[in-house]
């Protein structure tokens, strides 16, 4: 597992910053998109807002991002992951069928915008190593929030948009197994971690590289 290292630390505050802004602004995509397809919900429960305090899940937003923090501080990088309170999206509001497939990829959307925009800071050239340290890890983390909420789970985007597929009665089932999310997490991300989590880090690896043009990985624990 390796020692606590100051470069660790540095990669854990960077890691959790960019959650932080990542899943404010995936959120608050969300929410927005769904409002303006008609769905009042959201302004109503107050989540047309980028403040934190309008989506954070103790569990999901907290402990989960704090365990995968203390593995980055000995330089261990798994996939940041963090999750939201579930979204106030009423589909009873939306009047075509693919407006709830609009609202499930707006996050997902929002996530590879930010993992590109910093890709392209990157790219831009002439940042301080520091900085550009910070930058890279910015577009890991929102690039491993996109593969992570694609993922078929419950509570998540991907399977959402999977439940568009079942019939009514297993897809009410299956959406109605979103108050798992927190066991399913734990199941995904420590439980079955080597087979998962080689799988997940790969295809983030893959979208951050493609961002910033750089290896990812390697330039986040350059010394």
């Amino acid at each position: 597992m390796g020692n606590f290292t100051a470069l660790g630390i540095r990669l854990a505050a960077y890691m959790l910053l960019s959650l932080a802004i990542g899943m404010a602004v995936r959120e608050f995509a969300r929410a927005r998109t769904a409002a303006t397809l008609g769905d009042p919900t959201p302004r109503l429960w107050g989540r047309l807002s980028l403040n934190p305090r309008a989506w954070f899940e103790p569990f999901g937003s907290g402990l989960v991002p704090a365990l995968i923090a203390v593995l980055w501080t000995v330089q261990v990088l798994v996939i940041p992951a963090a999750y939201g309170k579930p979204a106030p999206i009423d589909p009873g509001y939306l009047r075509r069928s693919r407006d709830l497939v609009i609202v499930s990829i707006a996050g997902p959307l929002a996530s590879l915008g930010l993992a590109v925009l910093a890709g392209l800071v990157v790219r831009v050239g002439g940042l301080p190593l520091e900085a550009g340290r910070l930058a890279v890890v910015f577009a890991y983390t929102n690039a491993a929030l996109l593969v992570f909420h694609l993922l078929p789970i419950p509570g998540l985007d991907g399977a959402r948009m999977v439940g568009m597929l079942l019939p009514p009665q297993a897809r009410e089932v299956y959406r109605n197994a979103d108050k798992y999310l927190a066991l399913f997490v734990l199941v995904a991300l420590f439980v079955f971690s080597t087979l998962i989590l080689g799988f997940l880090t790969a295809i983030t690896s893959a979208v951050c590289d493609a961002s910033t043009g750089l290896d990812c990985e390697l330039v986040m624990q350059l010394g």
